[in-house]
Protein backbone atom coordinates (compact mmCIF):
# COMPACT_ATOMS: atom_id res chain seq x y z
CA UNK A 1 0.00 0.00 0.00
CA UNK A 2 1.09 3.54 -0.76
CA UNK A 3 0.14 6.76 0.96
CA UNK A 4 -0.76 10.13 -0.52
CA UNK A 5 -2.00 13.61 0.28
CA UNK A 6 -4.84 15.24 -1.70
CA UNK A 7 -5.34 18.98 -1.37
CA UNK A 8 -8.64 20.76 -1.80
CA UNK A 9 -9.97 24.24 -1.18
CA UNK A 10 -12.76 23.64 1.36
CA UNK A 11 -14.95 26.21 -0.42
CA UNK A 12 -14.74 24.10 -3.59
CA UNK A 13 -14.67 20.55 -2.20
CA UNK A 14 -14.62 20.05 1.56
CA UNK A 15 -14.10 17.06 3.82
CA UNK A 16 -17.75 17.36 4.82
CA UNK A 17 -18.78 17.10 1.14
CA UNK A 18 -16.50 14.11 0.64
CA UNK A 19 -18.01 12.30 3.63
CA UNK A 20 -21.55 12.88 2.30
CA UNK A 21 -20.64 10.81 -0.80
CA UNK A 22 -20.36 7.72 1.41
CA UNK A 23 -19.12 4.37 0.10
CA UNK A 24 -19.64 5.29 -3.56
CA UNK A 25 -17.02 8.00 -3.20
CA UNK A 26 -16.28 10.76 -5.66
CA UNK A 27 -13.88 11.33 -8.57
CA UNK A 28 -10.83 13.40 -7.63
CA UNK A 29 -10.97 15.52 -10.76
CA UNK A 30 -9.70 18.88 -11.92
CA UNK A 31 -5.98 18.19 -11.47
CA UNK A 32 -4.04 20.16 -14.09
CA UNK A 33 -0.42 19.60 -13.11
CA UNK A 34 1.78 17.00 -14.82
CA UNK A 35 3.59 15.91 -11.64
CA UNK A 36 0.26 15.54 -9.82
CA UNK A 37 -1.03 13.55 -12.83
CA UNK A 38 1.88 11.11 -12.49
CA UNK A 39 1.04 10.71 -8.80
CA UNK A 40 -2.61 9.98 -9.67
CA UNK A 41 -1.43 7.37 -12.19
CA UNK A 42 0.63 5.68 -9.47
CA UNK A 43 -2.34 5.33 -7.10
CA UNK A 44 -3.81 1.86 -6.65
CA UNK A 45 -7.07 0.63 -5.16
CA UNK A 46 -6.70 0.40 -1.41
CA UNK A 47 -4.09 3.17 -1.15
CA UNK A 48 -4.85 5.74 1.55
CA UNK A 49 -4.54 9.51 1.35
CA UNK A 50 -4.74 12.42 3.70
CA UNK A 51 -7.54 14.83 2.81
CA UNK A 52 -5.95 18.26 3.20
CA UNK A 53 -7.85 21.54 3.36
CA UNK A 54 -5.77 24.22 1.66
CA UNK A 55 -6.66 27.90 1.69
CA UNK A 56 -6.96 29.54 5.09
CA UNK A 57 -7.23 26.28 7.06
CA UNK A 58 -4.09 24.46 5.82
CA UNK A 59 -4.64 21.20 7.71
CA UNK A 60 -4.99 17.44 7.31
CA UNK A 61 -8.64 16.84 8.25
CA UNK A 62 -9.48 13.32 7.04
CA UNK A 63 -8.41 10.08 5.39
CA UNK A 64 -9.70 8.76 2.06
CA UNK A 65 -9.20 5.44 0.29
CA UNK A 66 -8.59 5.06 -3.44
CA UNK A 67 -11.51 3.00 -4.78
CA UNK A 68 -11.01 3.58 -8.51
CA UNK A 69 -7.71 3.81 -10.36
CA UNK A 70 -6.59 6.38 -12.91
CA UNK A 71 -8.90 7.10 -15.83
CA UNK A 72 -9.51 10.09 -18.14
CA UNK A 73 -10.92 13.20 -16.48
CA UNK A 74 -14.09 14.21 -18.36
CA UNK A 75 -13.63 17.81 -17.13
CA UNK A 76 -10.39 18.06 -19.16
CA UNK A 77 -11.33 19.27 -22.64
CA UNK A 78 -7.85 18.47 -24.01
CA UNK A 79 -7.87 14.88 -22.72
CA UNK A 80 -4.45 15.17 -21.08
CA UNK A 81 -5.31 14.69 -17.43
CA UNK A 82 -7.05 12.02 -15.40
CA UNK A 83 -8.63 11.27 -12.05
CA UNK A 84 -9.03 8.58 -9.41
CA UNK A 85 -12.08 7.78 -7.29
CA UNK A 86 -11.83 8.15 -3.51
CA UNK A 87 -14.13 7.55 -0.56
CA UNK A 88 -13.96 8.98 2.95
CA UNK A 89 -12.60 6.53 5.53
CA UNK A 90 -12.30 8.51 8.76
CA UNK A 91 -11.97 11.91 10.32
CA UNK A 92 -8.66 13.04 11.75
CA UNK A 93 -9.81 13.68 15.35
CA UNK A 94 -7.48 16.65 15.73
CA UNK A 95 -6.63 18.37 12.41
CA UNK A 96 -2.89 18.56 11.80
CA UNK A 97 -1.89 21.99 10.53
CA UNK A 98 0.79 22.84 8.02
CA UNK A 99 2.49 24.91 10.73
CA UNK A 100 2.68 21.84 12.99
CA UNK A 101 4.04 19.70 10.17
CA UNK A 102 6.69 22.33 9.32
CA UNK A 103 7.66 22.54 13.01
CA UNK A 104 8.24 18.76 13.24
CA UNK A 105 11.88 17.95 12.34
CA UNK A 106 11.09 14.38 11.26
CA UNK A 107 8.68 15.78 8.62
CA UNK A 108 11.12 18.31 7.13
CA UNK A 109 11.46 16.27 3.92
CA UNK A 110 7.71 15.73 3.49
CA UNK A 111 6.43 16.75 0.06
CA UNK A 112 3.89 19.04 1.75
CA UNK A 113 6.80 21.03 3.16
CA UNK A 114 8.97 20.93 0.03
CA UNK A 115 6.32 21.15 -2.74
CA UNK A 116 3.66 23.20 -1.04
CA UNK A 117 1.66 23.92 -4.23
CA UNK A 118 1.44 20.35 -5.54
CA UNK A 119 -2.17 19.13 -5.22
CA UNK A 120 -1.48 15.37 -5.24
CA UNK A 121 1.57 14.29 -3.26
CA UNK A 122 3.23 11.08 -2.12
CA UNK A 123 3.59 10.47 1.61
CA UNK A 124 6.11 7.98 3.01
CA UNK A 125 5.03 5.31 5.50
CA UNK A 126 7.08 7.04 8.21
CA UNK A 127 5.42 10.41 7.49
CA UNK A 128 1.99 8.72 7.46
CA UNK A 129 2.57 7.21 10.90
CA UNK A 130 3.81 10.49 12.34
CA UNK A 131 0.96 12.64 10.98
CA UNK A 132 -1.74 10.13 11.97
CA UNK A 133 -0.28 10.04 15.48
CA UNK A 134 -0.23 13.84 15.62
CA UNK A 135 -3.89 13.79 14.56
CA UNK A 136 -4.95 11.42 17.31
CA UNK A 137 -5.23 8.21 15.29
Amino acid sequence: MNYWLLKSEPETWSWKMQKKKGAKGEPWSGVRNHTAKLNLKAMKKGDLAFFYHSGDEKAVVGIVEVIGEFRPDPTDEKGIFGLVDVKAVKDVPRPVTLAEIKATPSLAEMSLVKSIRLSVQPVTATEWKKVTKMGGL
